[in-house]
């Protein structure tokens, strides 16, 4: 594999990097311990002079053609995709994603994104229409704050960035202090395509200083924020002020109800799939597993041994499926839920918080099936972001829809019975924003987000372009 990129870590303000002041945070491999690099612990005054070379970039930016946008975000696709190996290696390092998951999805799906909104500007995406007397507009909202996580740092940032610069926003970015160099390869991405210096700048630094700052900024006309749930009710405390538009993606307890008629084999190998991606580091996860009760020993039995298959170990090993944690907070925070399970009566069938067969060095947890699981237990309403799944019995299809929707999340889901239209039923019955029927695959251009405290606001396709446009109406 290619060598993690360790070079850009600076601010990037107005196509110019700084490296701040002499705080600096440091940048940890979760694989071994060891210290990759640093980035400047940035302050409210780094905010500030980012936001002000947003505004002023603004002018021009929000005055280019749909065809001046198109061909920006089409260079960006080819930087991205030529620069492929050299972002999956980085995050791979920055944050212990597998090189096996990074190659096709850390680094590529946000390849896919970018080309998917490419495409949209390409096709039938309009930025005005006719009602009757009006011409209705939409106009791009200003200058956006993007904060982003570790999890899936290069998607999210494009998942946010793209679709902004789309609909002719400038940007001021904050990436998680946990995984910043992939941002700032994106920033070489964007230079190299042609972005004109201050449509989007980078400011690192940590949640409760620059993302404060950048949150509560009178300048900044929105926010996008993708993070956990307590942080984003903390962004759209800061933001109230202002009274500017503020988008959430937040956490999720997704559910996977397998109905009695399923094939089992399937459902519990896809639904395991889903559990684990990317060390279970995923606001999708399905970590819940609902089963019929008389069927509950047989799954529990089939996850335990589909669980022995996922390989845990050094994640630049092609072999890995299951790096470290991104940190050792992580993992000792996972390690918490995984001893609160076993407190609270559910059954460690494989698993559990002994980290004894494990690599000696690095945020390692062992991925962990629980059966018996009740609804009321902390491991089934709380979300864990590690490789745990909660296998709980239901005895009804009433009973496992109102199991399903008994969390605060409502971010996705899932589905499977032998029956299309039954599934499809249950599907929509469940108060979440995504459900997968029969295994059914992501799709990028489709609406993301959630229902309830998994957030306000939907990304990717034509409504991740929407969310960052203001809507006008003349009157003719």
């Amino acid at each position: 594999m290619a060598a993690p990129v360790t070079t850009l870590t600076g601010h990037v303000i107005e196509g110019r990097e700084d490296q701040g002041g002499t705080d600096r945070i440091d940048v940890v491999n979760p694989a071994t311990n060891e210290v990759i690099t640093s980035v400047p612990a940035g302050t409210a005054t780094d905010v500030d002079a980012a936001v002000r070379a947003a505004n002023r970039a603004f002018t021009d930016w929000s005055r280019t053609s749909v065809a001046e946008r198109l061909t920006v975000i089409r260079r960006i696709v080819a930087e991205l995709t030529a620069r492929r190996e050299d972002l999956a290696a980085t995050i791979t390092a920055e944050m212990g994603s597998p090189i096996s998951f990074s190659l096709p999805v850390q680094a590529g799906l946000p390849i896919g994104v970018a080309t998917g909104i490419a495409e949209l500007l390409a096709g039938d995406f309009r930025f005005s229409e006719e009602i009757g007397n009006s011409l209705v507009l939409r106009e791009p909202i200003g200058v956006v704050g993007a904060i982003t996580p570790w999890n899936y740092p290069l998607h999210q940032i494009v998942a946010k960035v793209v679709p902004a610069l789309a609909a002719g926003n400038t940007v001021v970015l904050k990436p998680s202090e946990v995984s910043p160099l992939s941002a700032g390869l994106f920033m070489a991405v964007l230079d190299s395509a042609g972005v004109p210096a201050g449509v989007v700048n980078l400011v690192h630094g940590t949640g409760p200083v620059v993302g404060e700052a950048l949150s509560a900024h009178p300048g900044v006309d929105m926010i996008s924020f993708t993070g956990s749930t307590r942080a984003g009710k903390l962004v759209s405390q800061a933001a109230a002020g202002t009274v500017k538009r503020v988008a959430l993606e937040l956490g999720g307890k997704s559910a996977n109800v397998i109905l009695d008629d399923a094939d089992l084999t399937a459902a519990v190998k896809k639904g395991l799939a889903n559990t684990y991606i990317n060390g279970g580091q995923t606001c999708t996860a399905w970590t819940r597993m609902l089963v019929p009760a008389d069927r509950h020993d047989e799954i529990v039995q089939l996850a335990v041994d589909a669980t022995a298959k996922y390989t845990v170990g050094d994640p630049t090993d092609l072999a890995t499926r299951i790096g470290p944690m991104s940190s050792m907070a992580q993992r000792n925070r996972v390690l918490g839920y995984i001893d609160k399970g076993a407190e609270e009566g559910a059954t460690v069938a494989c698993g559990g918080s002994d980290t004894s067969g494990l690599p000696a060095v690095g945020a390692y947890v062992a991925p962990t099936v629980f059966a018996n699981v009740r609804p009321e237990m902390t491991i089934a309403q709380e979300e864990i972001f590690g490789p745990v799944l909660s296998i709980l019995p239901y005895g009804s299809e009433d009973e496992a829809v109102e199991i399903a929707n008994s969390t605060i999340y409502g971010l996705a889901g899932a589905v499977f019975s032998a029956d299309p239209d039954r599934a499809l039923a249950v599907a929509k019955r469940l108060r979440t924003g995504q459900v997968s029927v029969n295994g059914g695959s992501f799709n990028p251009l489709a609406p993301f987000g959630g229902y309830k405290q998994s957030g306000n606001g939907r990304e990717l396709g034509r409504y991740g372009i929407e969310e960052f446009t203001e809507v006008k109406s003349i009157q003719l």
